[in-house]
């Protein structure tokens, strides 16, 4: 058996140990003042009076030294040692003092009782053992010089008895007291464990948790709900003036619980957030219990639904007029051949040709949109991918076309399809050139990619100098088969803005101070894309 189970250990025993210091500090002040005043001869009518005052101090100074040096009870050897010594002194001066009348005895249960508090099983019973045997014999050697101390007999052996039953008591109790103990140690780990999954569960939550107070100070967050909101040092302050829409949205609430919330703007992240909210009562403690649901995960899987459902409607439709419209198409260009049309038949047999090539291009389009496939997020530098694609562009494009590209940051990060990135590139480039042609001669359009000031995600704006689109086409401007011209099938943009928002990011207009348009693309943050 090791000292760690024969002595005891940890903040109780040192406790415990103090304690046994503090006492044996005041018994042995307490023998040397009476020692030094003149109630010891009253008290002590005995010839060992000498012994008695010279073993009081020897006991109050080797108390000193040892309740200056020993500070550990899981070594069994010092603890032992100071026990034993404590009996064996006492034991000395129960001698010097004259015996059991002297009262000492009951000072040496007392030691025997602390040192059973300290030392467990055997090793306690020894110093019982001890200090029995010890009252006993030093009793019997008084009697030798003493003939009055025959009569004590009686007293040391019922001291003795007691010196066991005060150690086995003491014992059972302590016994009791580590079992317990071990049991609140045990149901404290279980606890604290249970805890510390609780508190890793509720971290690594998609789901954003946030504990307001009454004052809506956010006392509680986890790692889910910082990053949805875009603020790294998030508890202990005020949501009030941080997140306003989310107060506005708690407040709705507390007026009617029966309402659903709206979806909210994270007012960092620019993240779709929805809010749910829960009133908890601890202690007198009026708190909120707010989830957070980034719905842009939904949107997303909603988006490659519509994008799917539409494109087999779309796809059956454009298949049965796709063979008829071949069969206008090819006879209008033979009856264009025949030589007995006149100039106004032949017209309008040229116009009945041109509007089926446009349905056609229309069909087309369509055809294009059901064929899309499901997006396939990639890790991508931005910059030098806007780089490429500038070069490429200009590689094959003709000298009144100009694309310029601005980069104001350093590489930017986002998580996007390549492939459908340059779709929508293209098609708002391509949108661009052919505005500002309308009025230059020189067609350009201007790149500028860079990190949003308040959202931190990266950006890029599309801008051309062409005529600008009027406030009211603005509405509906990504309405499919929406256009401003003849010419135009309406598709361009809605498809543009369709797979954006399959990527998670998000495609919106902004008129120029300066004229003309400015499309602009807001990525989405790397880590909020899966693959």
């Amino acid at each position: 058996m090791t000292d760690r189970h024969l002595a005891v250990s940890g903040p109780q025993g040192l406790r415990v140990l103090r304690l046994y210091h503090l006492y044996r500090l005041v018994i042995g002040f307490a023998l040397v003042l009476l020692t030094s005043s003149d109630l010891d001869n009253h008290l002590l009518e005995i010839t060992h009076a000498q012994l008695f005052q010279l073993g009081s101090w020897a006991y109050l100074i080797i108390n000193i030294v040892a309740s200056a040096s020993m500070h550990r009870t899981d070594q069994l050897l010092p603890v032992f040692s100071l026990a034993l010594f404590d009996v064996a002194q006492l034991s000395l001066l129960f001698y010097a003092a004259g015996g059991t009348p002297s009262g000492l005895g009951n000072l040496i249960i007392a030691a025997v009782a602390v040192a059973n508090i300290l030392l467990r099983g055997r090793i306690g019973i020894l110093i019982a053992a001890v200090a029995a045997a010890g009252i006993i014999y030093l009793t019997f050697y008084l009697s030798l010089s003493n003939a009055a101390a025959s009569n004590q007999y009686m007293q040391a052996g019922i001291l003795g008895s007691l010196c066991f039953a005060a150690a086995l008591f003491v014992q059972g109790i302590s016994r009791r007291a580590r079992a317990s103990e071990t049991l609140a140690e045990q149901r404290a780990a279980v606890v604290a464990n249970l805890e510390e999954i609780n508190a890793l569960i509720i971290q690594r939550m998609r789901t954003g948790v946030l504990v307001l107070d009454a004052d809506n100070r956010v006392v509680q967050a986890n790692q889910a709900a910082i990053t949805m909101t875009g603020y790294k040092h998030l508890i202990g302050r005020v949501l009030n003036p941080l997140f306003p829409e989310l107060i506005t949205c708690l407040q709705l609430w507390e007026n009617n619980p029966a309402l659903h919330s709206t979806l909210i703007q994270s007012p960092l992240s620019a993240t779709q957030l929805q809010a749910n909210f829960v009133k908890l009562k601890n202690h007198h403690n009026l708190q909120t219990l707010v989830f957070l649901e980034d719905t842009s995960q939904l949107i997303q899987h909603a988006q490659q639904l519509k994008l799917a459902s539409l494109g087999r409607l779309t796809a059956g439709i454009a298949h049965e007029i796709r063979n008829p419209l071949g069969a206008i198409s090819h006879a209008a260009q033979l009856l264009h051949e025949s030589p007995a049309l006149d100039a106004a038949d032949l017209r309008l047999t040229q116009i009945i040709q041109d509007q089926s090539r446009r349905m056609n291009t229309v069909i087309e389009n369509v055809l294009q949109l059901s064929r899309q496939r499901q997006a396939e997020p990639q890790q991508l530098d931005l910059k030098r991918w806007l780089q490429d694609f500038t070069e490429e562009f200009k590689n094959n494009t003709t000298a009144d076309r100009t694309l310029h590209l601005n980069i104001k940051d350093k590489p930017l990060m986002t998580r996007m399809d390549p492939e459908q990135l340059n779709q929508v590139l293209n098609n708002l480039v391509e949108n661009g050139l052919r505005y500002s042609g309308q009025r230059n001669a020189q067609s350009q359009v201007w790149l500028h990619l860079y990190r949003h000031r308040r959202t931190g995600l990266p950006t890029l704006e599309v801008h051309d100098d062409g005529p600008g689109i009027t406030p009211i086409d603005q509405q509906s401007l990504f309405e499919p088969f929406f256009t401003t011209e003849n010419k135009g099938t309406g598709l361009g943009l809605y498809i543009s803005r369709e797979l954006c928002e399959s990527n998670q990011a998000h495609l919106d207009f902004t008129p120029r101070d300066k004229g003309g348009s400015c499309f602009r693309i807001t990525f989405a943050h790397p880590s909020q894309v899966s693959a």
